[in-house]
């Protein structure tokens, strides 16, 4: 009995640190990983362009988002929900 399952997709956590043109904001996703000579765990940046259709986060905001069908050249993340409401600077 073969089921067929969703396919795997991706969840990211990050804080909105940029509203970059219409229906996008820019994410910047920390994760730390163990440095491989020295043994030290140390902080690796990312940003990615996320897919906000109602423009309802703003700057400060931390949010999940859920990989999607690529939406343009470097978009292929759309919001999943806004986690906690930050401050704008």
């Amino acid at each position: 009995m073969a089921t067929k399952s969703e396919p795997h997709k991706r969840i990211i956590a990050g804080r909105v640190v940029a509203k970059s043109g219409d229906k996008s904001v820019a994410v910047l996703v920390e994760r730390r990983v163990i440095h491989p000579k020295y043994r030290k765990i140390v902080k690796r940046f990312k940003k990615y362009i996320v897919h906000d259709e109602n423009n309802s986060v703003k700057v400060g905001d931390v949010i999940e988002a859920i990989e999607c069908k690529p939406i343009s050249k470097r978009k292929a993340f759309t919001l999943h929900n806004v986690v906690s409401v930050g401050v704008e600077l």
